[in-house]
């Protein structure tokens, strides 16, 4: 009799776990038809999403930072997914030569009152704030445990020109992870000595969901992988053997229908623990986006569920009990005629997609901006112009809108952008501007201790992983894509025993030069 073949179950259809499918079928040889995908959402793509069109408006949270320089899992998966434009590339070569077309170089990375761009050449550091900078990047991860930026950097410092660059680049709060903050300093070391330039930063072809997303389900569902949406899995059964958790069953709703699968020992089960963007919320021209709390959050119960009385599954306490300090709030602009986007082409001096983030200093939001290279969406007319902007500090009132960002609608957040650029209302006359709340949205950034997160595959486990923004892997940093997919191939590779070698993360913070020149940067 033939044994039949190990099962995959994959909760949840993020870049995670679509990465993790495809690193089983890739290097693990396993059928794609042995392995189903289950997502409570209507499409995978998880926190990397964009929907709409040029009639109602185009919308989409957001998108990770992106560099060449770094994301070493990231690109050895795309260099094996093809292009949905062209078959014959690879979604990495058409992205390294989309970066040589469309080079980054800002010339207008902060904005004053005046609607003066601020000279950027010098971080504006005191020796204090360079001394407690290093001394911070210095630190032992066991001493940072637990505690703030605010924790070892002084009040002045949250002034300079490099935390206000810094800081929007990369959504960080003072309030946020001394800890994380530190893996980013060493992380992207490169990009310390040209923050101002935004000149290390690159970027898809399409939003990421289009660039990214799309090629890698289609590659998936080309090899039978199965990907069921709007199907909530609502429990884990399971057993101990020999002190080792081994999961046995899946309890899911799937259109108000219970449905259960059996799982054998030998099949395998990844869970997305955690979630960014639960709770999120759209807004339109007219309303402001709903404001749910915490009772109408589901996206972290699996995983609370599962941790309950098991420290080795972590902590998700960690990250979801303050949402009013993991929340800011986007907005996506679709506009009919190009008045707005000459206007920025002419006071920028960058033309879309070569500027990066535009931020507004002295906004009370911290409001930024970013004009990607157009089109911006998969089959998005060419008449039609589409960008992006957010705010750190969704709860305060504007500067020309009475009102906290998270009680405005559409309208009302350009009305505030108008504001700081000066332009006449008439320039998005036409625009249709969609806001996004999203109180979990740098949950991941919130103080923790280095037990808080688990391992991909925690050593009690048997058959369960764990891929997400939530769990540990030293030297990398969360918020990006490169985490879920390196997350990803971890976890595939310990289930599977795969020996293929993960690609190590590049030790940018080992090198002479780049470390001179973050040298430089500081005492300019």
């Amino acid at each position: 009799m033939t044994q039949e073949k190990p099962k995959a179950y994959l909760i949840g259809a993020g870049i995670g776990s679509l990465a993790a499918a495809a690193f089983m079928i890739r290097d693990g040889n396993v059928g794609g038809r042995d392995i189903a995908i289950f997502e409570a959402a209507s499409r995978p793509g998880g926190s990397l999403d964009a929907a709409g069109d040029a009639a109602a408006g185009y919308s989409m949270r957001g998108g990770r930072m992106f560099t060449t320089d770094n994301y070493e899992c990231t690109w050895d998966l795309f260099k094996s997914i093809p292009s949905l434009s062209d078959k014959t590339r690879s979604v990495y070569d058409e992205t390294i030569e989309f970066n040589e077309r469309y080079r980054a170089h800002s010339h207008a990375r902060l904005v004053d009152k005046h609607r003066a761009k601020i000279p950027v050449a010098s971080m504006g550091f005191s020796m204090r704030d360079r001394m407690q900078l290093l001394t911070l990047a210095d630190s032992d991860e066991r001493d940072l445990s637990g505690s703030r930026i605010t924790d070892w950097l002084s009040p002045h410092f949250f002034e300079t020109n490099f935390w206000f660059m810094w800081s929007t680049t990369f959504a960080f709060l003072p309030w946020h992870s001394a800890t994380e903050f530190k893996r980013y300093l060493h992380r992207f070391l490169l990009e310390f000595s040209r923050i101002e330039t935004l000149a290390g930063v690159k970027r898809t072809i399409y939003n990421q969901y289009d660039s990214l997303v799309r090629p890698l389900q289609q590659w998936l569902v080309d090899r039978g992988v199965v990907i069921h949406t709007n199907c909530t899995v609502r429990g884990l059964d399971h057993r101990y053997d020999n002190g080792r958790f081994v999961v046995t069953g899946m309890r899911c709703e799937k259109d108000s229908r219970a449905a259960y699968y059996a799982i054998d020992e030998d099949d395998w089960v990844i869970l997305q623990n955690g979630s960014m963007t639960d709770d999120s919320s759209l807004g339109s021209m007219s309303g402001a986006p709903a404001k749910y709390d915490k009772t109408h959050s589901t996206g972290w119960d699996l995983w609370s569920s599962l941790a309950h009385g098991r420290p080795e599954f972590g902590n998700p306490q960690a990250f979801n009990q303050s949402p009013a300090q993991s929340c800011w709030e986007s907005f996506t602009v679709t506009l009919k005629t190009s008045v707005f986007f000459d206007q920025m082409t002419s006071f920028s001096g960058n033309q879309p997609g070569t500027g990066g983030l535009v931020t507004f200093k002295d906004s009370n939001w911290v409001m930024s901006i970013v004009l990607p290279h157009q089109p911006h969406f998969l089959g998005q007319p060419r008449d039609v112009q589409v960008f992006w902007g957010y705010g750190l500090y969704p709860d305060r009132v504007g500067n020309f809108v009475p009102k906290p960002m998270d009680a405005c609608s559409g309208q009302e957040i350009l009305q505030e952008l108008c504001g700081h650029l000066r332009f006449d209302s008439d320039t998005v006359a036409d625009a249709i501007c969609i806001p996004c709340r999203m109180p979990f949205i740098t949950s991941m950034f919130m103080p923790r201790a280095q037990s808080d997160r688990p391992l991909p595959v925690p050593p009690s486990s048997k058959n369960l992983a764990f891929v997400s923004q939530f769990v540990e892997i030293p030297d990398d940093v969360v918020f990006t894509v490169e985490y879920s997919i390196r997350a990803a191939q971890t976890a595939v590779y310990s289930l599977l025993s795969i020996e293929r070698t993960l690609p190590p993360v590049t030790p940018h913070d080992r090198s002479l030069r780049a470390r001179f020149d973050a040298l430089l940067k500081a005492f300019e």
